[in-house]
């Protein structure tokens, strides 16, 4: 699909498939891939339960984390640190079912600070920042790179400090504004193999990684693995989730590149159906609003895109059931 219907089919895939992959991967969060098969078999649908009981379709803080940043860049028309600060201060006080104990560090030291920076710390390499980047790959693309690495920066640095864990949470915002602009598959192979090029900890090329941690490494490993080892959404995320670990994360992590990569309409209809359906709005709305911030949806004349809007279509007047009508 390509111009204004691919992009929003896969910016809506993006953030649909951050949702579904968080709430398929959760069932079995912590599990080992062996303790899934002795449960399940091979997990291929979303069924709720999991360490933390959840109903089936719910999401956990990969998804509220990132409406709630994206909430905070709409609101402020940027990526600015105090107005994410606060919003990740009012989803804590929500009393999520989840929360990380690096973001928990992060947050209580704002509240009782006021400062929006942790200091750097070669313990916050978890992958808590980059769980909810995707916000920030849609209000930025188009946007030069220094400029999307700031705005990474801004909100990872709330909770979370470390130089290996900004480098691999750029690098999923590549990715991601790559799918975005109708990159295949190969395209993005080539920013994960640029990342393990200039960080070696991040080869994924070797053994299965099996069981991943919330070190950021073991987690893009795995996502990096499951998303060039098959050629669909469903077979990628079944195929993350089903290495067990924090398997929450990678599934939203992968869901949103997936998505991007694949469009909206590779989400399985099952998948779809079982998603909390306000909170599968409040994705697809933020998508489209954060998107119209970008550069590259209020282009200068020498960085126009080389696509027009269908005439009598707005930006958020489509016909299909995962877009709201005005």
């Amino acid at each position: 699909m390509t111009g204004w219907d691919g992009l929003k089919s896969r910016s809506a895939g993006a953030y649909l498939g951050l949702a579904v992959g968080d709430a398929f991967g959760a069932s079995v969060e912590f599990l080992t891939p062996r303790e899934i098969r002795a449960q399940h078999g091979e997990l291929r649908d979303i069924i709720g339960g999991g360490w933390l009981g959840l109903r089936k379709g719910q999401v956990t803080d990969d998804t509220e984390m990132s409406l709630a940043l994206g909430r905070s860049i709409l609101g402020s028309g940027g990526v600015e640190p105090p107005s994410v600060a606060e919003a990740f201060r009012a989803w804590m006080r929500s009393k999520p079912v989840d929360m990380g104990n690096t973001v928990l560090r992060g947050i209580s030291r704002y509240r009782r600070t006021g400062e929006t920076q942790v200091p750097e710390s070669e313990q916050d390499a978890g992958n808590g920042a980059c769980m909810r980047c995707l916000p920030v790959a849609l209000a930025c693309l188009g946007a030069d790179e220094a400029v999307v690495a700031e705005a990474n920066r801004r909100q990872s640095h709330v909770t979370h400090h470390n130089k290996l864990g900004d480098l691999g949470t750029l690098t999923v915002i590549r990715m991601v504004q790559r799918a975005l602009l109708a990159g295949d598959r190969a395209e993005l192979k080539s920013l994960a193999d640029g990342l393990a090029t200039a960080e070696a900890r991040y080869r994924y090329d070797g053994k299965r990684m099996e069981n991943p941690s919330g070190y950021i490494v073991d987690t893009l490993r795995a996502v990096f693995q499951a998303l060039f080892a098959t050629d669909s959404f469903e077979s990628a995320l079944i195929d993350v989730a089903n290495r067990g670990g924090d398997s929450d994360t990678t599934g939203a992590i992968l869901g949103m590149i997936a998505g991007a990569l694949y469009g909206a309409d590779a989400i399985p209809e099952r998948w779809m159906s079982a998603l909390d359906q306000e909170i599968g709005q409040a994705c697809v709305e933020q998508a489209w609003a954060l998107l119209s911030l970008s550069p590259y949806m209020n282009p200068t004349a020498a960085d126009r895109p080389n696509f027009t809007r269908e005439p009598g279509k707005t930006r958020r007047n489509f016909p299909d059931r995962r877009w709201p009508a005005d």
